[in-house]
This record gives C-alpha cells, sequence and structure tokens, in this order.
C-alpha cells in the first residue's frame, strides 16, 4: 500500500495546483494572441495554425491603422509622462525632506485621490476642457493625463526618496549648492533605479489608458492607439481576430522595448553603499 500524504504535502500540492492555473489564466491569453497573429483563420480558439502567414501584420502595418496612432501614443504618453515624472519628484522632494504635521493628512489626501476612478470625474472635466478651449487638443489631454497620474507617481517618488540619506544633501549645501541643485544633482541620480519604477509605471498606466483619450480627443488623425484599436476593429460588426491580434502585439511592443532595455538598472538599487562613511 502507498503511504498516506502527509498534511503539509497535500497542502504544498494544492497551493502548485492553485499557482499552475493561475498561471495558465493569464499565458492562455498570450499564447492565443502569438498564436492568432499568425494565423489567417483566427477566432477564438487557441489552437495551433495550420500554416504560418505574415497577412495579419501586413494589413495592419498602414500609416491609418498602425503609424499615426502609435506616433499619437508615444507623443501623448511621453509627454505626460515627462510632466508628470518631473511634477512628482518637485512634490514628493519638500514631503520627504521637510516635517510638518500637514504632511501625513496631505499624503493620505493623496492616496485617497488614486481610488477615484477616472470616469467619476469625465464629465465635469469634458464640461471645462470645452470652456477653456483645450478640447480635441493634443496638449491639453497629455496635461489632464499627467494630472490624473501624478498622486500615485508623488506617493511612490516619496518612497523612494526617504532612502537617499539626508547627509549627502547636507554636504552639499556646505559646498554652496541650492535646494534644487541637491534635488537634481545629487538625490535624483542616487535614486535612479526609484526615478526608472516611476517612470516605467506612469507611462504603461498613460499608454493602456482608453478613457481619457477617447472622451477629450474629437479629430481621427489625433486619436492613439489604444482608441484606435476599438474605433477600428468594433465598426464592422465581425473582428478580424487575426488583425486584431497582430495590432496588439505591435501595440505592446514599445511598453516591451522600454523595460528590457532599462530592466538592468531596476535590480540594481540604491548606489550608496560606502557613500557615508569615512
Amino acid at each position: 500500500m502507498r503511504p498516506a500524504l502527509t498534511r503539509r504535502t497535500r497542502t504544498a500540492l494544492a497551493a502548485n495546483a492553485a499557482l499552475l492555473l493561475t498561471s495558465a489564466a493569464f499565458a492562455l491569453p498570450l499564447i492565443w494572441l502569438v498564436l492568432a497573429s499568425v494565423d489567417a483563420e483566427a477566432d477564438m480558439r487557441v489552437r495551433v495554425p495550420s500554416s504560418l502567414t505574415t497577412d495579419n501584420f501586413d494589413a495592419v502595418l498602414t500609416d491609418e491603422i498602425t503609424f499615426t496612432p502609435m506616433l499619437n501614443s508615444l507623443l501623448l504618453c511621453g509627454s505626460a509622462t515627462l510632466l508628470t515624472v518631473v511634477c512628482a519628484a518637485l512634490a514628493a522632494y519638500p514631503l520627504s525632506r521637510y516635517r510638518s504635521r500637514f504632511n501625513r493628512p496631505y499624503l493620505l489626501t493623496i492616496l485617497f485621490t488614486t481610488c477615484l476612478p477616472i470616469t467619476a470625474i469625465m464629465v465635469p472635466v469634458y464640461g471645462l476642457f470645452v470652456q477653456v478651449d483645450l478640447i480635441d487638443t493634443m496638449y491639453g489631454t497629455s496635461l489632464f493625463l499627467a494630472t490624473s497620474q501624478l498622486p500615485f507617481s508623488i506617493w511612490l517618488m516619496k518612497n523612494f526618496m526617504d532612502g537617499v540619506p539626508t547627509v549627502l544633501e547636507e554636504a552639499a549645501w556646505t559646498d554652496g549648492a541650492s535646494n534644487f541643485q541637491t534635488l537634481t544633482r545629487v538625490v535624483l541620480p542616487l535614486m535612479g533605479p526609484g526615478l526608472t519604477v516611476v517612470t516605467i509605471y506612469t507611462f504603461i498606466q498613460l499608454w493602456g489608458n482608453f478613457f481619457v483619450p477617447f472622451m477629450l480627443l474629437l479629430t481621427p488623425d489625433q486619436l492613439p492607439a489604444s482608441v484606435s484599436i476599438f474605433t477600428f476593429f468594433g465598426n464592422y460588426g465581425s473582428v478580424v481576430y487575426g488583425q486584431l491580434a497582430a495590432f496588439s502585439i505591435l501595440y505592446s511592443a514599445p511598453v516591451l522595448v522600454l523595460y528590457v532595455l532599462i530592466s538592468r538598472r531596476l535590480g540594481g538599487g540604491f548606489a550608496l553603499g560606502g557613500a557615508v562613511k569615512g
């Protein structure tokens, strides 16, 4: 007779099975995306194509479908990310370095604003944009995207900034550096991995944002890829799944390339070893 499984073994097997099911839930859509992009007869089923083809990519690699919306997305999300990171650094520095009884209530208020759904404020925002003549403008949409992402970016930036020793700033002040010079030449270079995390997180969140540009941009030539994928593949009754999968892979490529290029900096930690010794 086989020995009965111990309670610890059964628990481990159950945990492993749960992890496998969770992994499969995430992996199957990605597998379908890759297989459907090279399948001329793709549908909702996950299957190996009988013959590989690049027709789906050839069909979507046009100015109207891919290149113009992707360029709009890069301009929109890139400018919004830059504005968010700069403003978050300037806002997080005094919160990290100066103690006040208002710091904690202010940070909790910032954290609370991250819980508000963006759909709850889009109607008044739309009315405001119409009144100030910012509707259907790239810079106005970019400004609102940066504003919507700013609260959590400030919170995240402040936590990373707390890890930089103040002793290094005091040494810079002794040499005559101003607060702004200390921030840009001492604090930010030392928290490079943290700054990278904030930048990546902000860009990814903005890159996948559909509702804001859908509401604030009206001209088809200005729509980003997150909106054009909806308008193109949702207005013709039947969806061509192969082309949809091919476009989705192209749409995900910039985020993946960005992560690969700077992933080495994410695991480096703060380069502070021995910085305060001697």
